[in-house]
């Protein structure tokens, strides 16, 4: 999947499969999502559209003169290379990593705060503390009552509740549910605490369905509150709990207020065509909910059109960004996509580390910077066989990419490599495919790549982690690369 789709939105699809997987006991979460991150990454290095970096690594390229490379000009190496890296994935790393606590290892069953609000028409108006208690079979665990602004009454077994208290609880999603039904109350929007809920809340809609979100580093939930975000207006959701991770997940206040952090989980409950489409999205981790099939009759012709703009970049009927733009015109007028989801796949950042690295690397080749690294590693080099000296080449872009951004790292490195290879009179094309093979050896630490860290923070890895796993696999590919382009150019 990932030679042909970008890696991060495979990665999205996949956690919340191999979390569930995990918390029901089926498998080791530390064992599955190191190996599943990584595969992605090395499915990437097949086609010039498998990674933003070999589109870099190419476009510079031909901008200096070099042959354009098509689609699969180099899924022979990648293939043979990356076999040998799905092998260690498989059968090697699952016995190297330790067994690790994801943070939402303790969650099952997860334990949320929310607020219950007594309605006229609830069974608790007008009841004492104790009968509500005994309605619920005494499981009811009461923090505080909320009665009007910043009151809170005694929590004595005769104090009689009114309408309009909000009681904070703490317990789990079934439990919750079970209170609110049994008191005839209901399970209090955070996001408009001061109000009931009304007939046109998102809550009366059909098909209700409650699921789970993760707070994950790249969420746009992350350091942000639910107020900012006016995240009822935006999802059409209600949140109904929050659950904190770790000691002191103790919520206080108004959890629209409250600034997430990386861990915490959401209890959501809205329509199931909401939740689809929030799961779809691929921008926020949704764990437990069961959603509806999504729809699928669009697909065919989606497939089609991706099926196409591959095999005409293949053939050399089209060239791949030519075919790419007119492929996703075709998926708008044939409404397999809206304007929303083409605006949503562009990334600011992304597009700024591109441009960016290019006119760094733009620098290098008109200050002659560029030029002179190339002669400067080729005197280091000295005595060595070309083939010895692109292998080198490799894998300092290797060590590069696991400490840069590896589209930086691959614009800096192709000029370079262009230049090296004219000072040694060797082909062009294994000195680039070295730049670009070495760029996409991003393993040996969570910050090598923001797939890495999406999988650092579901699996409750430590850094140490990727260095173990991570290290003998860029050595692995490292040494295949090297001897496979060495042969395949006859170097």
């Amino acid at each position: 999947m990932s030679a042909f789709v970008n890696n991060t939105p495979i990665v999205v699809l996949l956690l919340p499969m191999l979390v569930r997987l995990s918390l029901s006991g089926a498998a080791r979460a530390s064992s599955v999502l190191i190996p599943m991150g990584f595969a992605t990454l090395i499915g990437g290095m097949a086609t010039t559209i498998g990674t933003s970096t070999n589109l870099l690594v190419v476009g510079v390229a031909a901008d200096l003169g070099m042959r354009r490379f098509e689609m699969f000009d180099f899924v022979l190496p990648a293939a043979i290379a990356g076999s040998l890296g799905i092998a260690y994935l498989w059968l090697v790393v699952p016995r190297l990593l330790p067994d690790r606590t994801p943070p939402l290892k303790d969650t099952s069953p997860r334990i949320f705060e929310a607020l219950l609000y007594i309605t006229e028409d609830s069974a608790a108006a007008g009841k004492s503390l104790a009968d509500v208690r005994r309605t619920t079979g005494g499981k009811i665990q009461i923090l505080s009552i909320e009665r009007g602004h910043g009151l809170r009454v005694a929590r004595l077994p005769t104090v009689e509740l009114r309408t309009g208290d909000k009681l904070r609880l703490r317990d789990t999603p079934e439990n919750l549910k079970e209170y609110e039904q049994a008191l005839g109350a209901k399970l209090h929007s955070v996001d408009d605490e001061t109000h009931p809920v009304r007939e046109e809340h998102p809550r009366s809609a059909e098909g209700q369905q409650l699921t789970e979100i993760v707070v994950t580093d790249s969420s746009p939930l992350h350091g942000r509150t639910l107020s900012e975000m006016r995240f009822a207006e935006r999802y059409n959701l209600v949140v109904l709990a929050l659950h904190r991770a770790g000691p002191g997940g103790a919520v206080s206040g108004d959890i629209s207020d409250v600034r997430l952090s990386s861990g915490d989980v959401l209890l959501m409950q809205g329509a199931s065509e909401r939740i689809a489409e929030l799961k779809r999205g691929g921008h926020l981790l949704v764990l437990d909910a069961t959603v509806d099939l999504p729809e699928t009759r669009k697909a065919p012709i989606a497939l089609l059109i991706m099926a196409t703009v591959v095999v005409l970049a293949a053939l050399g009927i089209v060239p791949i960004l030519v075919g790419a733009v007119i492929g996703v015109s075709v998926m708008l007028l044939t409404r397999c996509l809206t304007w929303e989801d083409v605006t949503a796949a562009l990334s600011v950042q992304v597009i700024m580390i591109i441009v960016t690295s290019l006119a760094l690397g733009v620098a290098l080749i008109r200050t002659g910077g560029a030029e002179y690294i190339a002669q400067l590693y080729v005197v280091l080099a000295s005595g060595l066989p070309p083939a010895g000296v692109l292998s080198g080449l490799m894998l300092v872009m290797a060590l590069l990419t696991n400490v840069v951004s590896n589209n930086a790292a691959a614009v800096i490195g192709t000029p370079i490599a262009i230049s090296i290879a004219r000072e040694l009179g060797a082909p062009l094309e294994p000195f680039v495919l070295a730049v670009l093979f070495g760029a996409n050896l991003s393993f040996a630490t969570p910050m090598a790549y923001q797939t890495n860290l999406l999988i650092y923070t579901a699996g409750g890895y430590r850094f140490a982690d990727f260095v173990r796993s991570g290290v003998p696999l860029v050595l692995l590919l490292w040494a295949a690369f090297s001897v496979l382009l060495a042969v395949l150019y006859d170097l």
